[in-house]
């Protein structure tokens, strides 16, 4: 354990837009410092070292990992790296952030969580929206009665696309916009809820707009039953023009609350020219656009960052965990089953012999 007077010494493994987003966010904390970056494409890691004025830039992660003065990493590769960096990670008694979805598989998941229980190291799952402001404050409220018997949680996040090719791949990723941000809104109303047991899965997905892409579907719906009857739904899509949306919206037996992450914190900007701005989804920023300040703080990215670093020096409790990370992994992979099915899946769900979740959809397992 790190004491408590000493910054926790963090190596980010990957080089764009997240692990831009780890380094900007270590940077606004006091508990956390990044002192290397590793990845494997000549030059992206010396230059988001120079950007940020890392000491260390290695282009195989592995001898990041035997650097002894690194307690904790952040994995922002792709998803089927995950598995692999975090088991070589806990072998070098290093601390992990994994970025979401955990894993591609339970097996995955499983390994993950007992490589790092068994190092006694901490296997943190990064997930943003159990820091952002506003729905940290929602779930205050509902905490505190303010809405009386919560019945039903949404959650959306739609834009035109990821920021990355890799995601458009399904043997990188393990699929398309469920995978990608579909475990956000499954891990928030889980989270929400109080870490409620979820009981069944039903989902739709498809591919609408971006059919040149490949195999990943770019708009999905799904609807979790959680035990007590309580309902979390998620729309999620890589097809909506015009830039980010973020929400979720909150419905009890006394009240309901609205939470719009962009369009509270948002400029509403027109531009015949267009402008630069880093983490804007869309493909253009001509016309109308809603540029947000203080992206990074309401999203919730530093206070994730901080928190982890905390924990690592003792003077926190993890919030978010490996454990939470294989809960929305098991209900991504009954999602795709019950998108390829067309029926509701019950859980417990273990399919056996699964590649990548996505195959689910295209080849169901009979149940």
């Amino acid at each position: 354990m790190t004491s408590a007077s000493e910054t926790v010494k963090i190596g980010i493994i990957g080089s764009q837009f997240e692990a831009d987003i780890h380094a900007a966010s270590i940077a606004m904390g006091r508990h956390g410092e990044v002192v290397a970056v590793a990845s494997p494409t000549p030059g992206n890691a010396q230059e988001l070292a120079d950007r940020y004025g890392i000491a260390r830039a290695y282009t195989d992660y592995r001898e990041m990992l035997a650097d002894p003065a690194i307690d904790m990493v952040t994995i922002t590769a792709p998803n089927r790296l995950h598995c692999q960096i975090t088991l070589d990670a806990a072998a070098a008694g290093k601390h992990v952030v994994c970025e979401k979805p955990l894993a591609m598989t339970l097996e995955e998941a499983d390994l993950m969580i007992a490589a790092c229980e068994q190092a006694g190291v901490h296997l943190f799952y990064a997930e943003e929206l159990f820091f952002t402001p506003k729905y940290v404050k929602a779930k205050e409220m509902a905490d505190q009665g303010a809405f009386g018997d919560v019945y039903l949680v949404k959650q959306s996040e739609m834009h035109f696309g990821p920021h990355a090719d890799w995601f458009w791949d399904v043997e990188q990723s393990g699929g398309g916009v469920f995978m990608d941000m579909g475990c956000h809104g499954i891990a928030f109303c889980y989270w929400f809820l109080g870490r409620r047991r979820p009981t069944a899965i039903t989902a739709q997905m498809g591919t609408y707009v971006h059919t040149d892409k490949g195999r990943g579907e770019d708009h999905s719906f799904a609807i979790i039953e959680f035990e007590g009857g309580v309902i979390g739904h998620l729309e999620d899509s890589w097809a909506r023009r015009g830039g980010m949306d973020d929400r979720v919206e909150v419905y009890g037996s006394e009240g309901v609350t609205y939470a719009n992450l962009h369009m509270g914190n948002a400029l509403p900007t027109y531009s015949e020219n267009g402008y630069g701005y880093a983490v804007e989804k869309a493909p253009s920023t001509s016309g109308w656009s809603y540029p947000v300040y203080e992206e990074l703080w309401n999203y919730g990215f530093p206070q994730e960052m901080e928190h982890f670093a905390k924990c690592v020096k003792g003077l926190a409790t993890p919030d978010s965990t490996g454990r939470d990370g294989r809960v929305v992994q098991e209900l991504l992979l009954a999602g795709y089953q019950s998108a390829g099915s067309g029926r509701k899946v019950e859980l417990p769900f273990r399919p056996e012999g699964v590649v990548k979740p996505i195959d689910l959809m295209f080849s169901p397992l009979a149940l």
